[in-house]
């Protein structure tokens, strides 16, 4: 009967504990240029200050805006890690070695986030490209969604 008491105990502990987790999330972006001729900017982005989204939330009641102000300028922050990688186009159009580039350095960021105690929670990804008309811009933008313990 004891024994039986103190698994029931240690199960339920260790069950509240899963229940009671939480978790710090953070992104980063990768944006990848698809403008021929390698004109683009292609970057990898990474915020490095936190934000607190109720200083930039409004709320309506019965459709009006409360009388609170955010100007776009209170959303910008200054503080970020921007990392350079290379086009998806070279002059001479598709580079795969360019591809294979931007690989192996967002390899070694994601090492570098896994190392620092980060999980890859999730990633999002889309593509803004040629809209039919002969543009030749648009930008592949992957999201890595990170979450840590606290």
């Amino acid at each position: 009967m004891k024994k039986s008491f103190l698994i029931l105990v240690c199960v339920a502990l260790f069950s509240m504990d899963l229940v009671a987790q939480t978790y710090e999330y953070q992104f980063i972006t990768q944006v990848e240029s698809i403008v021929a001729g390698g004109m683009g900017r292609s970057r990898i982005v990474h915020a490095k200050q936190a934000m607190d989204h109720t200083a930039l939330t409004m709320s309506r009641v019965d459709g009006k805006l409360d009388k609170k102000k955010v100007k776009r300028s209170d959303a910008r922050i200054g503080n970020f890690d921007e990392t350079k990688i290379l086009n998806f186009y070279s002059m001479v159009g598709l580079s795969f070695e360019n591809i294979a580039s931007n690989d192996a350095v967002m390899s070694s960021k994601l090492n570098t986030m896994s190392a620092e105690g980060w999980e890859l929670f999730s990633v999002y990804s889309g593509v803004e490209s040629d809209s039919g008309e002969p543009d030749g811009k648009g930008i592949f933008i992957t999201r890595y969604l990170f979450r840590k313990k606290i």
